[in-house]
Protein backbone atom coordinates (compact mmCIF):
# COMPACT_ATOMS: atom_id res chain seq x y z
CA UNK A 1 0.00 0.00 0.00
CA UNK A 2 3.02 2.32 -0.21
CA UNK A 3 1.97 4.93 -2.73
CA UNK A 4 4.70 5.20 -5.34
CA UNK A 5 6.99 8.28 -5.18
CA UNK A 6 5.91 10.95 -7.63
CA UNK A 7 2.21 10.10 -7.55
CA UNK A 8 1.35 13.00 -5.21
CA UNK A 9 3.77 15.92 -5.36
CA UNK A 10 4.12 19.62 -4.65
CA UNK A 11 1.36 21.48 -2.84
CA UNK A 12 -1.01 18.53 -3.19
CA UNK A 13 0.94 16.55 -0.60
CA UNK A 14 -0.14 19.07 2.06
CA UNK A 15 -3.56 17.39 2.16
CA UNK A 16 -1.92 14.29 3.61
CA UNK A 17 -0.79 16.29 6.64
CA UNK A 18 -4.41 17.11 7.41
CA UNK A 19 -5.73 13.59 6.84
CA UNK A 20 -2.94 12.08 8.97
CA UNK A 21 -3.64 14.64 11.71
CA UNK A 22 -7.30 13.61 11.70
CA UNK A 23 -6.34 9.96 11.99
CA UNK A 24 -3.90 10.85 14.75
CA UNK A 25 -6.65 12.60 16.71
CA UNK A 26 -8.73 9.41 16.64
CA UNK A 27 -5.72 7.44 17.86
CA UNK A 28 -5.04 9.86 20.72
CA UNK A 29 -8.63 9.71 21.96
CA UNK A 30 -8.74 5.94 21.84
CA UNK A 31 -5.29 5.68 23.44
CA UNK A 32 -6.39 7.96 26.27
CA UNK A 33 -9.41 5.75 26.97
CA UNK A 34 -7.28 2.59 26.95
CA UNK A 35 -4.63 4.09 29.22
CA UNK A 36 -7.32 5.12 31.70
CA UNK A 37 -8.74 1.59 31.67
CA UNK A 38 -5.59 -0.54 31.54
CA UNK A 39 -2.62 1.71 32.34
CA UNK A 40 0.19 3.19 30.32
CA UNK A 41 2.40 0.09 30.55
CA UNK A 42 -0.26 -2.12 29.00
CA UNK A 43 -0.78 0.37 26.19
CA UNK A 44 2.96 0.74 25.58
CA UNK A 45 3.42 -3.04 25.56
CA UNK A 46 0.66 -3.57 23.04
CA UNK A 47 1.95 -0.74 20.85
CA UNK A 48 5.43 -2.29 20.91
CA UNK A 49 4.05 -5.68 19.86
CA UNK A 50 2.11 -4.00 17.05
CA UNK A 51 5.21 -2.11 15.91
CA UNK A 52 7.31 -5.28 15.73
CA UNK A 53 4.57 -7.17 13.88
CA UNK A 54 4.07 -4.31 11.43
CA UNK A 55 7.77 -4.22 10.67
CA UNK A 56 7.66 -7.98 10.05
CA UNK A 57 4.66 -7.55 7.77
CA UNK A 58 6.47 -4.90 5.73
CA UNK A 59 9.92 -6.42 5.51
CA UNK A 60 9.62 -10.19 5.91
CA UNK A 61 6.26 -11.18 4.45
CA UNK A 62 6.04 -11.14 0.64
CA UNK A 63 5.45 -7.75 -0.96
CA UNK A 64 5.54 -6.63 -4.56
CA UNK A 65 4.83 -3.50 -6.61
CA UNK A 66 1.59 -3.42 -8.59
CA UNK A 67 0.33 -0.36 -10.42
CA UNK A 68 0.39 2.81 -8.34
CA UNK A 69 1.47 1.14 -5.11
CA UNK A 70 2.78 -2.04 -3.48
CA UNK A 71 0.86 -5.02 -2.20
CA UNK A 72 1.78 -5.87 1.40
CA UNK A 73 0.26 -8.40 3.75
CA UNK A 74 -0.58 -5.77 6.36
CA UNK A 75 -2.90 -7.73 8.62
CA UNK A 76 -4.76 -4.76 10.06
CA UNK A 77 -7.78 -6.67 11.32
CA UNK A 78 -5.48 -9.21 12.98
CA UNK A 79 -3.71 -6.44 14.88
CA UNK A 80 -7.04 -4.93 15.85
CA UNK A 81 -8.43 -8.18 17.21
CA UNK A 82 -5.28 -9.05 19.16
CA UNK A 83 -4.30 -5.65 20.51
CA UNK A 84 -7.13 -3.15 20.08
CA UNK A 85 -7.51 -0.18 17.74
CA UNK A 86 -5.20 2.37 19.37
CA UNK A 87 -2.17 0.09 19.95
CA UNK A 88 -2.60 -1.33 16.45
CA UNK A 89 -2.69 2.19 14.99
CA UNK A 90 0.43 3.29 16.87
CA UNK A 91 2.21 0.12 15.80
CA UNK A 92 1.27 0.62 12.16
CA UNK A 93 2.50 4.23 12.21
CA UNK A 94 5.76 3.44 14.02
CA UNK A 95 6.46 0.30 11.99
CA UNK A 96 5.95 2.26 8.78
CA UNK A 97 8.26 5.02 10.04
CA UNK A 98 11.02 2.59 11.06
CA UNK A 99 10.79 0.82 7.73
CA UNK A 100 11.12 4.14 5.92
CA UNK A 101 14.02 5.38 8.02
CA UNK A 102 16.01 2.14 7.80
CA UNK A 103 15.15 0.53 4.47
CA UNK A 104 13.13 2.89 2.27
CA UNK A 105 14.00 6.58 2.79
CA UNK A 106 12.52 7.32 -0.64
CA UNK A 107 9.10 6.57 0.92
CA UNK A 108 9.43 9.17 3.68
CA UNK A 109 7.96 12.09 1.66
CA UNK A 110 4.82 9.95 1.30
CA UNK A 111 4.79 8.98 4.99
CA UNK A 112 1.62 10.90 5.91
CA UNK A 113 -0.14 9.60 2.81
CA UNK A 114 0.69 6.05 3.81
CA UNK A 115 -0.18 6.64 7.47
CA UNK A 116 -3.62 7.88 6.43
CA UNK A 117 -4.06 4.86 4.17
CA UNK A 118 -3.26 2.47 7.04
CA UNK A 119 -5.02 4.13 9.96
CA UNK A 120 -8.36 5.38 8.66
CA UNK A 121 -9.49 1.89 7.54
CA UNK A 122 -8.59 0.63 11.01
CA UNK A 123 -11.31 2.85 12.44
CA UNK A 124 -13.73 1.46 9.88
CA UNK A 125 -12.90 -1.99 11.26
CA UNK A 126 -13.44 -0.73 14.82
CA UNK A 127 -16.87 0.66 13.98
CA UNK A 128 -17.85 -2.43 11.98
CA UNK A 129 -16.82 -4.75 14.80
CA UNK A 130 -19.19 -2.96 17.15
CA UNK A 131 -22.03 -3.63 14.73
CA UNK A 132 -21.45 -7.23 13.63
CA UNK A 133 -20.01 -8.76 16.82
CA UNK A 134 -22.69 -9.19 19.44
CA UNK A 135 -22.01 -7.87 22.95
CA UNK A 136 -20.76 -10.70 25.10
CA UNK A 137 -18.93 -12.42 22.24
CA UNK A 138 -15.21 -12.97 22.79
CA UNK A 139 -13.05 -12.39 19.74
CA UNK A 140 -11.63 -15.92 19.98
CA UNK A 141 -15.16 -17.14 19.15
CA UNK A 142 -15.57 -15.16 15.93
CA UNK A 143 -17.02 -16.89 12.89
CA UNK A 144 -15.33 -16.94 9.49
CA UNK A 145 -17.94 -14.60 8.04
CA UNK A 146 -17.21 -12.02 10.75
CA UNK A 147 -13.46 -12.26 10.21
CA UNK A 148 -14.02 -11.94 6.45
CA UNK A 149 -16.15 -8.82 6.93
CA UNK A 150 -13.49 -7.16 9.10
CA UNK A 151 -10.70 -8.06 6.70
CA UNK A 152 -12.67 -6.88 3.67
CA UNK A 153 -13.42 -3.59 5.42
CA UNK A 154 -9.76 -2.98 6.20
CA UNK A 155 -8.29 -4.02 2.88
CA UNK A 156 -11.11 -2.33 0.97
CA UNK A 157 -10.37 0.86 2.88
CA UNK A 158 -6.69 0.61 1.98
CA UNK A 159 -7.52 0.17 -1.71
CA UNK A 160 -9.98 3.07 -1.61
CA UNK A 161 -7.40 5.42 -0.09
CA UNK A 162 -4.71 4.35 -2.56
CA UNK A 163 -7.17 5.02 -5.39
CA UNK A 164 -7.99 8.42 -3.92
CA UNK A 165 -4.33 9.45 -3.67
CA UNK A 166 -3.63 8.22 -7.20
CA UNK A 167 -6.54 10.10 -8.77
CA UNK A 168 -5.91 13.15 -6.59
CA UNK A 169 -2.26 13.26 -7.61
CA UNK A 170 -2.45 12.20 -11.24
CA UNK A 171 -6.00 12.83 -12.38
CA UNK A 172 -8.53 10.31 -13.67
CA UNK A 173 -6.74 9.19 -16.81
CA UNK A 174 -6.78 5.84 -18.54
CA UNK A 175 -3.26 4.96 -17.37
CA UNK A 176 -3.95 5.87 -13.76
CA UNK A 177 -7.26 4.00 -13.81
CA UNK A 178 -5.58 0.88 -15.18
CA UNK A 179 -2.88 1.08 -12.49
CA UNK A 180 -5.45 1.49 -9.72
CA UNK A 181 -7.51 -1.45 -11.01
CA UNK A 182 -4.40 -3.63 -11.19
CA UNK A 183 -3.49 -2.73 -7.62
CA UNK A 184 -7.02 -3.31 -6.34
CA UNK A 185 -7.23 -6.68 -8.06
CA UNK A 186 -3.91 -7.80 -6.62
CA UNK A 187 -4.97 -6.73 -3.14
CA UNK A 188 -7.84 -9.20 -3.22
CA UNK A 189 -5.19 -11.83 -2.47
CA UNK A 190 -4.86 -10.29 0.96
CA UNK A 191 -8.63 -10.37 1.47
CA UNK A 192 -8.56 -14.11 0.81
CA UNK A 193 -5.67 -14.79 3.19
CA UNK A 194 -6.35 -12.41 6.08
CA UNK A 195 -9.56 -13.99 7.45
CA UNK A 196 -7.80 -17.34 7.59
CA UNK A 197 -4.87 -15.69 9.38
CA UNK A 198 -7.29 -14.04 11.80
CA UNK A 199 -8.98 -17.32 12.67
CA UNK A 200 -5.65 -19.13 13.02
CA UNK A 201 -4.30 -16.44 15.34
CA UNK A 202 -7.52 -16.39 17.37
CA UNK A 203 -7.45 -20.18 17.67
CA UNK A 204 -3.86 -19.98 18.91
CA UNK A 205 -4.86 -17.29 21.40
CA UNK A 206 -7.71 -19.47 22.63
CA UNK A 207 -5.37 -22.43 23.08
CA UNK A 208 -2.78 -20.26 24.85
CA UNK A 209 -5.37 -18.66 27.09
CA UNK A 210 -2.99 -18.38 30.04
CA UNK A 211 -0.52 -16.38 27.93
CA UNK A 212 -2.98 -14.14 26.10
CA UNK A 213 -5.33 -13.31 28.98
CA UNK A 214 -2.97 -10.53 30.08
CA UNK A 215 -2.92 -6.72 29.75
CA UNK A 216 -0.62 -7.14 26.72
CA UNK A 217 -3.57 -8.34 24.67
CA UNK A 218 -7.01 -6.98 23.91
CA UNK A 219 -9.44 -7.72 26.75
CA UNK A 220 -12.07 -8.66 24.16
CA UNK A 221 -10.02 -11.66 23.09
CA UNK A 222 -11.44 -13.78 25.90
CA UNK A 223 -14.21 -11.60 27.25
CA UNK A 224 -17.29 -10.14 25.66
CA UNK A 225 -17.06 -6.93 27.65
Amino acid sequence: MHIEPGIVTGAKIVLSYATAAGAGALVLRSAYDLIRASGVLAFAGRALIATVLTFVFFEILPHFPVGVSEVHFILGSTLFLLLGAAPAAVGLALGLLIQGLVFAPFDLPQYFINVTTLLVPLWLVKELAQRIIAPGTAYVDLKYTQALALSTAYQGGVVAWVAFWAFYGQGVGAETLASVLAFGGAYMLVVIIEPLADLAVLAAAKSARDLTRTPLFNARLHSGS
